[in-house]
């Protein structure tokens, strides 16, 4: 690094994890070092699709040793002119590389090793993750040093915000010319917080010093692993008899696994995937389970987390809702529910629009509250729902389906439990799925394990099901009937002239 160039860094943050705070204390401590420094930042976009940037060059000789001269400092990055690359989300950091900011033979990187899901990632019918070991890899490779750990969980280990705990990492780092009590100095003058951030940047300075040049340990998930994480999701979700419906289920997928692969070979696959998507459906979004999650204690610590409120400061959180007529009929009775659906059904025919009922609930209210959890109360009648008999009876016809195929081949028993994945998701989300599932499970026996893949992939890859019905028709499976959708007919509200 040269004495002539000023020190240039680049921090990447996510709303609320105080970026714009970490480069006023960098600012800071050079000007009380008595060092020239400079900090500009560029506020990202919303919904996830970009973090905000703070740029900041410090220069490495003081004013005194300067000379009165004074340097002149960018206000902008410039590609592959950066000496520290910071990101509080390991998507962000591989945005900066794509970008050109960091390079191999300069640029040292100071990553969280925890995921932030962008909008699209959310959006994405099937897993649209990314690979957080891919993106480890790419940052490794592509910087001259890299120390990544999970600055959020460290954040709340800590008990305040990323800001703090970046902070020690940048000064375990060796970047600054600056000692590590001069950093805490800093913290100490900003007045606010100061036990808290005084602690994460203990921490971050530990945890960066840790990570310098080790790569992450994958983690590894056993079956067992998975079938206690998925019965306690069951249990949470309803009570201690559905937990116990869950291992009768998980053992019908070992039984059927046994059946297809006798010596063990394929190391209990089926059965781990499938256990895992059986949880999730079995735990299925409803409103009872919307509204208990909302009202649980510790939703409002960490929305307060979130949002930096401290000790003593009134937060205030709306919730808002669209209930309609698939919700409601989800907790009644067949006969009643479907009295209800078919109602609906006809004014659907009729060109009108979907029934619904928006909502804004103050949850940190009493009467908002008390509206939550007297809606979460409901629970017991949720297994005598329209919604819950119809989510068991899929499962079973699915269970049945894996069950069938296994007594043939391993492969394509494999291939139809993975289908589970499809469903996802509530309201008309949740009903396309469904459909493209179901589609899967009626042509199953005259497709093979491949075609299966390929037709999952394919609906995954597309929500409006046109590349599952290409894929299917494509392997001589029968089409599906065309959707009749109504035709809305609008009075003129104008002539023309």
């Amino acid at each position: 690094m040269s004495t002539l160039q000023p020190i240039t860094i680049l921090i990447a943050g996510l709303g609320g994890e105080g970026g714009g705070v970490l480069a006023e204390w960098l600012v800071e401590l050079a000007i009380r070092c008595g060092h020239p420094a400079q900090a500009t930042s560029i506020p990202g976009v919303a919904q996830r699709t970009g973090a905000t940037t703070y740029y900041v060059e410090i220069h490495p000789q003081s004013l005194a040793a300067l000379g009165g001269r004074i340097p002149v400092m960018s206000l902008a990055p410039v590609p592959g002119c950066i000496d520290l690359m910071v990101a509080s989300e390991l998507l962000e950091a591989v945005r900066a590389i794509q970008n050109g900011f960091v390079s191999r033979e300069r640029t040292a990187l100071l990553a969280s090793s925890q995921r932030t899901l962008t909008t699209f990632e959310k959006l994405a019918p099937g897993d649209g993750r990314f690979d957080s070991e891919r993106l480890l890899q790419v940052a490794g490779s592509n910087s001259r040093q890299l120390a990544a750990f999970d600055v959020g969980g460290t954040a709340r280990e800590a008990g305040t915000v990323p800001s703090a705990v970046l902070c020690g990492a940048i000064a375990a780092s060796g970047v600054l010319p600056f000692e590590r009590s001069a950093f805490e100095d800093v913290i100490r003058a900003s007045g606010r917080g100061v036990a808290a951030s005084l602690r994460g940047f203990a921490l971050g300075f530990e945890r960066c010093g840790a990570a310098l040049g080790a790569a992450p340990a994958p983690t590894l998930v056993t079956q067992l692993d998975l079938v206690a994480l998925g019965h306690a999701r069951v249990v949470e979700f309803q009570d201690a008899a559905y937990g116990e419906l869950y291992r009768q289920r998980v053992e019908r997928l070992k039984a059927a696994e046994r059946l297809a692969d006798p010596q063990g070979r394929h190391g209990g696959e089926l059965t781990r995937e499938a256990a895992r998507f059986l949880a999730l459906w079995m735990a299925f979004d409803d409103v009872v389970r919307v509204a208990d999650l909302k009202s649980r204690a510790g939703r409002f610590a960490r929305v307060r987390r979130e949002a930096g409120a401290q000790a003593g400061e009134v937060m205030r959180i709306a919730d808002h809702f669209k209930p309609g007529v698939t919700e409601l009929a989800g907790l009644l009775p067949q006969p009643l529910a479907q009295r209800l659906l078919d109602w609906e059904s006809r004014r659907r025919r009729d060109g009108k629009s979907p029934l619904a009922m928006p909502l804004k609930l103050r949850a940190d209210s009493i009467s908002g509250f008390f509206a939550l959890r007297l809606l979460a109360s409901l629970r017991w009648l949720r297994c005598r729902g329209q919604r819950y008999a119809e989510e068991q009876a899929l499962i079973e016809r699915w269970l049945a389906v894996v069950e069938t195929a296994a007594a043939n081949s391993w492969e394509t028993a494999f291939e139809l439990a993975l289908c589970a994945r499809l469903i996802k998701g509530y309201g008309a989300t949740n009903e396309r799925a469904k459909e493209n599932f179901r589609y899967i499970m009626n042509c199953w026996t005259s497709t093979d394990a491949g075609t299966i893949r390929r037709a999952r992939e394919a609906a995954l890859a597309d929500d409006s099901g046109s590349a599952l019905d290409a894929a299917m028709t494509q392997a001589g499976a029968s089409a599906r009937a065309v959707k009749a959708i109504p035709v809305r007919w609008l009075k003129r509200t104008g002539h023309r002239t």
